[in-house]
């Protein structure tokens, strides 16, 4: 395909051969190699990725950085924020129906859920919660913001870095039973310690990948449930496959891209050092070799192998609890209000205006 700057590079879109490019680290991930495929953009114009911001480095940076996280992403801490979302999910809940019907559903439920939940496990104090939540909501461009949206976005970021400095600092001198702490705290005997900065981005990479993806799913997936009453029992009757199928369907994050790093052959073909691949997750997970009848929301498909956290070395190092968080949400939301519906036509649902991950920015609903 000719990308917007002329470069003529590639697009990989069925199951086999997107898996093939996601798992071969012969193709890199790094912004600052890769011609865009969205936009004006060639390499060189974007900065490099700043250090610790793991999601945009190749090995051996990224096997540096994501090594320190691997090991925190434990099955106690998975449990006990299970748990704590139970009790997250509830009081949401709680408060979607004291705001009476009709009300937003992405203001009160879908938004403050993985909010809430990233604050957990990154241990941010309780008091602080609010204005954490504020900035990392206009990072992701989740506000509503319209007129000066850049600048504020550029504030936001440049606040909750200052945040996460000061969150490390706080970490090492009184830490509490939270990944950033353990993070912290494990650095202090590492014979190769990460500076605080390195673990502020990573604080920062791991808040962009938590909050605005589940509050998206959370948002899709719920419109996705509401077309049909039978989804909704299936839902509630196996919320693991429902989820799962839910994830392959959608497919938030459509499309991700690699720069060859050396000429490599896939699949019969043979992409040149330099070239840039358009990697189609939305379309590797409607391919009908893979799936039949991909186009249909078949809830009790389970789904098993879609590629919507991706694949390979930069595979969602937070599925399992995005997993959990959508597992525990929507039934949640579902047993809690069994004759939820739109409150507006839906053709009047304001979608986000990004071609990087669907959403809606708001979601009026109602129930009796």
């Amino acid at each position: 395909m000719t990308y917007p700057d002329g470069h003529v590079g590639w697009r990989a879109h069925d199951h086999g051969t997107v898996r093939a490019v996601l798992a071969d680290n012969r193709f890199s991930i790094r912004p600052d190699l890769m011609h865009n495929p969205f936009g004006p953009g060639s390499p060189g114009d974007a900065p490099p990725s700043p250090p610790g911001a793991f999601t945009d480095h190749d090995p051996p940076e990224h096997t540096r950085y994501r090594g320190r996280l691997t090991g925190q992403f434990t099955v106690r801490r998975m449990r006990l924020l299970a748990e704590r979302l139970e009790e997250i999910t509830a009081a949401q809940l709680d408060v979607l129906a004291a705001a009476g019907s009709p009300a937003d559903l992405v203001e009160h439920f879908c938004s403050p859920v993985p909010g809430l939940m990233i604050c957990e496990l990154l241990g941010v104090p309780y008091e602080r919660r609010g204005e954490f939540h504020q900035d990392a909501m206009l990072l992701t461009g989740a506000s509503g913001a319209e007129a000066g949206e850049a600048e504020a976005m550029f504030e936001a970021f440049g606040r909750l870095q200052r945040f996460m400095l000061e969150m490390v600092a706080a970490k090492r001198e009184q830490p509490t039973d939270d990944l950033l702490s353990d993070l912290v705290n494990a650095e202090a005997g590492s014979a190769d310690p990460l500076s605080d900065d390195e673990m502020a981005a990573m604080g920062m990479a791991l808040l962009g990948g938590g909050l605005d993806t589940t509050t998206n799913m959370l948002s899709l997936g719920t419109l996705e449930l509401l077309r049909d009453r039978a989804r909704v029992e299936a839902m509630l009757a196996r919320p693991d496959a429902a989820v799962e199928e839910l994830l392959r369907y959608i497919s938030l994050t459509p499309v991700t891209v690699r720069t060859a790093l050396e000429d490599v052959e896939v699949d019969g073909v043979l992409v040149r050092k330099g070239d840039t691949v358009k990697v189609e997750l939305g379309s590797a997970n409607r391919d009908p070799a893979r799936y039949a009848d991909p186009d249909v929301l078949d809830l009790a498909r389970g789904a098993a192998g879609h590629v919507a956290f991706g694949h390979g070395i930069h595979q969602c190092i937070g599925q399992h609890l995005a997993r959990v968080e959508l597992k525990i949400a929507f039934p949640g939301l579902f047993a809690r209000f069994p004759k939820l519906r739109l409150a507006v036509p839906e053709e009047e649902l304001p979608h986000r205006a990004s071609l990087v991950i669907g959403g809606l920015e708001r979601m009026p609903v109602a129930w009796d």
